[in-house]
């Protein structure tokens, strides 16, 4: 077998460890070296111009193999300095020569070019891909991020929208648009008592059941939400007494809209005292004599002396005696506090007209139960009025439907709002609370939305830098494959692990 065939295997990890063990470097190559590479920063300080030399110099460590080509092209730029023995004038060539000969002893390029590759292949390159993974990962992080951060922005404006639909207002001036409201409820709450007329035959229904089962002994069930019904939605007074009132005195309410507007509102009188000046009590003239001296009372006379006491006072009015009597019965008095309240708007009388509601609705559904079941024929409650199962029905849905009109989201708030003014400041805190979490989690988006095309344009910019740093480093194998092919009569020389393998 021809030993010109037989290939040269060389592990990559061993390249260094070869190339001293058959004496090709010595082994304290890297102390020559730093001479050549002193030589060629002096020579890269003067250089023509010329696109192929900046490419050259531009994002790779120079090597021999390069200083080759850069004496190549200065075999062109540099032809007018060349005489007649063929050597050049320039002293650009004379630094390049002197840089490849100094590589050339004692095989140093070759060392150093091996350096290079090893380290290329084992830490620059994979550092370089590590660093695009990195970059792409945080790019699918932050989009992950942004898209959650969105999502939850979305979900408390939906909160802070339905809120707002809820209470009527638009959301943008909250403490505002609460008080405006405020003037709509007697309107709601007459509306409201109006819509209790269809769940009288329920309570007539319901009283007739409870004066069948206790007899005459029976209670009044549900006073106040029959009252309710037969009368609408009067004040508290009017439930009462049985009278309406002559007169109605609401309190105000006192609900603070800015929170600085009262402090704005008091007078500064500074920090200093207010002087009055001396006040001289001499000066005052209280009359001559002592300070005990008779009391001036003006053109009042003294009492008579000669008054008929017995007189008969049966003959004297009302009128002559100055005596004002307020009149009685259905005229009424004065309604104030919470007796000047509707049955609605006063807290106490609107909790009882919902747990009678709830009440008559409980029974409502155990009556349709009954009606339902196979075992009706056997319950007592047959020697009642007869109702039908789509009657009761019926009725139910009208007791369910005034309970969810009094029980509505937007009756409630804007009731709490009235008679707790903490309540109001709750509920605008809620609304700002909403719209800041919306600003931080817009400002969080849009951090990481930054922060993934700060990524992306990093990973960029190392994808091409990754793609010639390999490039080059297959160059720079194949270069010190044929170097080393040359030194062994042309065999074919394979560096294993190399940058095919990558």
């Amino acid at each position: 077998m021809d030993e010109s065939n037989i290939p040269i295997d060389i592990n990559i990890g061993k390249l260094q460890d070869w190339l001293v063990s058959r004496r090709h470097v010595n082994k304290e190559w890297q102390k020559n070296i730093i001479a050549v590479r002193e030589k060629i920063n002096n020579a890269i300080q003067d250089m023509p111009v010329h696109d192929d030399i900046a490419t050259l110099l531009s994002g790779s460590y120079i090597n021999y193999f390069h200083c080759l080509k850069i004496i190549e092209i200065l075999k062109q730029t540099e032809a007018d300095t060349k005489n007649i023995f063929g050597r050049y004038g320039s002293q650009r060539m004379k630094d390049w020569l002197d840089v490849v000969k100094s590589y050339e002893k004692e095989n140093l390029y070759l060392a150093e070019a091996a350096q290079m590759l090893v380290r290329n292949i084992n830490y620059e390159i994979p550092s370089l891909k590590k660093q695009i993974a990195k970059e792409e990962q945080i790019q699918l992080d932050c989009e992950k991020k942004h898209l959650e951060y969105l999502k939850n922005e979305a979900s408390s404006k939906s909160e802070f929208l339905t809120l707002c639909k809820q209470l009527g207002i638009e959301g943008n001036k909250i403490k505002k648009e609460l008080v405006e409201r405020l003037q709509e409820l007697p309107e709601l709450y007459d509306k409201i008592g109006k819509s209790l007329k269809p769940i009288l035959p329920a309570i007539e229904l319901y009283s007739a059941f409870t004066k069948y089962v206790l007899g005459d002994e029976a209670p009044q069930v549900l006073p106040l939400l029959k009252f309710m019904v037969e009368h609408g939605n009067t004040t508290v007074y009017e439930w009462t007494y049985g009278e309406a009132p002559l007169s109605v005195e609401l309190d105000p309410i006192h609900i603070e809209v800015d929170d600085d507007k009262a402090a704005g509102d008091q007078i500064d009188f500074g920090d200093d005292a207010i002087d009055f000046g001396a006040i001289d009590t001499s000066a005052i003239d209280f009359g001559e004599g002592d300070t005990g001296g008779e009391i001036d009372w003006g053109n009042i006379d003294a009492a008579p002396t000669d008054v008929d006491l017995s007189a008969d006072v049966a003959n004297i009015s009302l009128e002559e005696s100055g005596i004002v009597v307020e009149e009685a019965g259905l005229q009424g008095g004065v309604a104030k506090g919470r007796e000047a309240l509707t049955l609605l708007d006063n807290p106490t009388t609107s909790n009882q007209l919902v747990e009678q509601l709830l009440e008559l609705e409980s029974f409502l559904k155990m009556r349709v139960y009954e009606t339902s079941t196979v075992e009706q024929t056997f319950s007592l409650l047959q020697q009642l009025p007869a109702e039908s199962e789509a009657a009761l029905g019926g009725m139910l849905g009208a007791v369910q439907r005034a309970a969810a009109d009094l029980t509505a989201p937007h009756i409630l708030h804007l009731h709490n709002v009235k008679h707790s003014p903490r309540y109001v400041d709750v509920l605008s805190g809620q609304l700002e609370q909403k719209l800041s979490v919306c600003s931080k989690m817009c400002r969080l988006a849009e951090r990481e939305a930054e922060r993934r095309r700060g990524a992306e344009s990093r990973a960029a910019d190392l994808r091409p830098l990754l793609a010639r740093i390999i490039q080059r480093t297959k160059e720079l194998q194949a270069q010190i494959e044929a170097d080393i092919s040359k030194k062994y009569k042309g065999r074919p020389v394979n560096v294993i692990g190399g940058v095919k393998f990558l």
